[in-house]
């Protein structure tokens, strides 16, 4: 069955958001928005792969303190 390209970025979404409330030490409880893609969001707090995606890797600690926004707003010189 193919799924509209809408549904699965929608899909994308709140797997992503169920990883990042794990991430961010919140309790596994579905927010209100996101009940409709329940499913795909406690997926995402579980660390369990959307099915038919391919394995999404990490980003690290590391690359997101490197990556701040004054980092962004102020490029190294040279670019």
């Amino acid at each position: 069955m193919a799924v509209a390209k809408k549904d699965q970025e929608r899909v994308g979404y709140a797997w992503m958001y169920g990883a990042q409330a794990r991430k961010d030490g919140n309790e596994r409880a579905v927010p209100e928005y996101w009940q409709e893609l329940a499913d795909a969001w406690l997926q995402g707090f579980d660390g369990v792969p959307v099915a038919g995606a391919s394995k999404a890797k990490p980003v690290s600690d590391q690359m997101e303190a490197e990556v701040d926004e004054a980092a962004v707003d102020d490029p190294p010189a040279g670019t």
